[in-house]
């Protein structure tokens, strides 16, 4: 094998990312003391150019501009080089997302970042040509202007990075509402961001359009809270579109990133496994309120997508799979016509392209993405055969062209473990297992929280990555707020003490590192963490949920599993610090509005108690997961139930008879303890919107 050519410093980094770039010819660092040593000690600026695995266009700018030669030396005789994964390090991201925003009017990646030596900002941008085009300058008259300008204007260049720095302090301040939120506000939220739907399509707003997971799940909470059934219509309407269109791999299972048309045909076929945990959770909980097989149906192949492909053999779930393979955007997942015909013969191939629209033409650059058009009854008149046959068909068809792919290169997959991400997913995991009865889920669940635990938790801190045996970076509040919430799920699904005593544990840590004592609210660092140009909070809920958002949902789950109000306390300053926001821009801040609402409407909580496990017990916890109750704790203990009653108060005075019982309570009352599974599922229907 030819030795590379050039080798720089990033050779020694475990991300995929970092290392595509360890042999460019460009002299890039990682982010560290170092490379900010160096550009003080030489007094030049620092070029930061932060992506990740599986953006196409972070791709694009390496191809054309860090593989070469000639912008390679302007870069490293006039910078010092830092190269960031935005995935390891979201909080730099962040900071210099909110910079390139405030210059520009717009962010994304790559992001190309100028800083000075001390890290501080004075021009940025993202995705530069290698030459004038596009309406953009070159990268390298960008380079050339900007070392001239650091070089020959340096009272301008300290002016405006003063003037940023200032700016970026002020980022994500919040004043405590002075208005006490009630259920006026998650009405109001709710109609305006229902006044964004677009009914032909599904979804909110226009193109490009992005899968709305938080936003379905606070709809849910709409409904069930006696919402309008209009709210029901838009959720169902919006998912099955998105899971018939482009957006779902038909194939394979599990989400794409998002759709750049409307009507959710053409996505950006990245797969990232935070959209695949919040959507395969929307999906999951339609089916729980709707019992529509449809929905079960795609949280089950997603689930096992994840399961397959993105899942490591010690337990630890992988980030992303890119969305270009063998140099080009979407190979691996779309096909001719021909090939089709080639799989499936002509009769089966006929009903298998109607259904998926596949065309002479093709859809997408001269090739299909496979996509759903019609109902298989429609498809089997066309075609003259039964419905249950055309079904067959399809089936059958899926299963062979699957197949086939397997044999295609696949897109590269980032195989890094970041804690937070893991804990939105391992918290469908937990909830799947319970509400589908998927005992191979459950243990999925298992495996990744023991493996989080144990390789991702050093000296009683969380930290953020891990891969190929080595863990490291501070973990950010997302990183605790989301495993903690993902482990109140799975006690909830399997009734395992330890999963709340972790929770627990984890959830005061959190505090202890991140709380603002002064001003309330999270901060995206902790205390141990480095410093760096500024200390920000982030309440807006984007691509993932906000630390904040999930730490205040998760934060009041505890406060009822084990009565110490001072959890609901910190949740409570986080709402009134969102409240003045949540009505300016209600849609960015879908998780939020989902834990205001469990607030605002008081949790119902879900008790089984029972002399031993057993089948009798199992009927009881099948029933406690039948009805979807968006505002619930669901705790069960069989056996010596000793532990559970010291942690947990709702068990106090609950003692385990010769059989199991089951009590359902809301707003300080509960009805009469119940006896039998049915009587159990009769409760839990009087309190919720699940269908008899």
């Amino acid at each position: 094998m030819t030795e590379p050519k050039h080798t720089n410093a990033l050779i020694n980094e475990t991300s995929p990312y970092l290392l595509q770039h360890a042999h460019n010819p460009v002299d890039w660092y990682p982010w560290g003391e170092e490379a900010l040593r160096k550009a003080r000690a030489e007094d030049k600026p620092i070029l930061l150019s932060i992506g990740y695995s599986a953006c196409h266009w972070c791709h694009v700018m390496e191809r054309e501009s860090f593989e070469n030669e000639e912008i390679a030396r302007l870069m490293n005789e006039n910078f010092v080089n830092i190269k960031v994964d935005r995935e390891e390090r979201p909080d730099l991201d962040q900071i210099y997302m909110n910079a390139v925003q405030m210059m520009t009017g717009h962010g994304g990646w790559p992001m190309t970042m100028f800083l000075t030596p001390n890290g501080v900002p004075f021009y940025g941008g993202t995705y530069f040509p290698p030459v004038d085009r596009y309406n953009m300058p070159g990268f390298p008259r960008v380079l050339i202007s900007i070392a001239e300008a650091y070089r020959g204007q340096p009272d301008q260049v300290a002016n405006t990075s003063t003037a940023l720095l200032g700016e970026l302090r002020r980022v994500g301040l919040a004043e405590p509402s002075r208005e006490t939120a009630t259920p006026d506000l998650l009405d109001a939220s709710y109609r305006r961001i229902a006044a964004t739907y677009d009914p032909k399509n599904g979804g909110f707003g226009s193109a490009p359009k992005f899968p709305p997971a938080m936003t379905l799940e606070f709809f849910m909470h709409v409904y069930c809270g006696n919402g309008p059934s209009e709210a029901r219509e838009m959720i169902e309407h919006t998912c099955r579109k998105i899971a018939e269109g482009g957006m779902y791999d038909q194939l394979g299972g599990g989400f794409h990133r998002y759709s750049v048309d409307a009507k959710w045909l053409v996505p950006h076929f990245e797969k990232m496994l935070y959209d695949n945990a919040l959507l395969s959770r929307v999906y999951l909980h339609l089916y729980q309120l709707t019992k529509d097989e449809f929905a079960r149906r795609v949280t089950e192949e997603t689930l096992d997508y994840v399961m397959r492909e993105m899942t490591d053999a010690a337990g630890g779930f992988y980030s992303t799979q890119d969305a270009d393979s063998e140099r080009e955007e979407g190979k691996f997942f779309v096909w001719s016509k021909s090939e089709v015909v080639s799989a499936l013969g002509h009769h089966d191939a006929a009903i298998f392209c109607d259904y998926f629209d596949v065309t002479d033409a093709g859809n997408f650059e001269g090739h299909n993405i496979l996509h759903v058009t019609a109902t298989i009854e429609e498809i089997a008149a066309r075609h003259n055969v039964s419905p249950g046959e055309a079904r067959g068909i399809l089936e059958r068809g899926r299963a062979i062209l699957f197949d086939i792919r397997e044999r295609r290169i696949k897109p590269a997959r980032d195989e890094k473990v970041l804690t937070g991400w893991n804990g939105l997913m391992l918290a469908t995991f937990a909830e799947a297992s319970a509400i589908l009865k998927r005992t191979d889920y459950r243990k999925t669940a298992e495996a990744n929280a023991e493996f989080i635990l144990t390789h991702v938790y050093s000296d009683g801190l969380l930290l953020r990555t891990w891969k190929t045996g080595q863990s490291k970076l501070n973990g950010y509040l997302e990183d605790y707020a989301c495993l903690v919430e993902g482990l109140i799920c799975l006690f909830e699904a399997t009734g395992a003490v330890r999963w709340l005593q972790q929770a627990i544990k984890l959830a005061n840590k959190m505090i202890e590192e991140f709380w603002d004592d002064q001003d309330g609210g999270f901060f995206f660092t902790g205390k141990s963490h480095e410093e760096l140009i500024v200390r920000s909070k982030d309440f807006l809920d984007n691509a993932t949920p906000s630390g904040n958002s999930v730490a205040a949902f998760a934060l009041q789950k505890l406060a009822v599993l084990t009565g110490n109000q001072q959890y609901q306390r910190y949740a409570t300053t986080i709402y009134r610090l969102v409240s003045d926001q949540i009505r300016r821009y209600p849609s960015a801040f879908g998780w939020a509005l989902c834990g205001l609402d469990f607030h605002l409407s008081g949790a119902k909580e879900v008790v089984i108690v029972g002399p031993e496990s057993g089948p009798a017990v199992e009927e009881f916890v099948k029933t406690a997961w039948q009805c979807y109750l968006p505002n619930r704790v669901i705790c069960c203990c069989v056996g010596d139930c000793a532990t559970a009653q010291k942690l947990i108060p709702l068990f106090e005075g609950r003692i385990p008879a010769p059989d199991p019982i089951g009590y359902v309570c809301e707003g300080y009352t509960c009805k009469s303890p119940a006896k039998s599974p049915n009587e159990l599922l009769a409760q839990l229907r009087a309190i919720s919107r699940s269908p008899a």
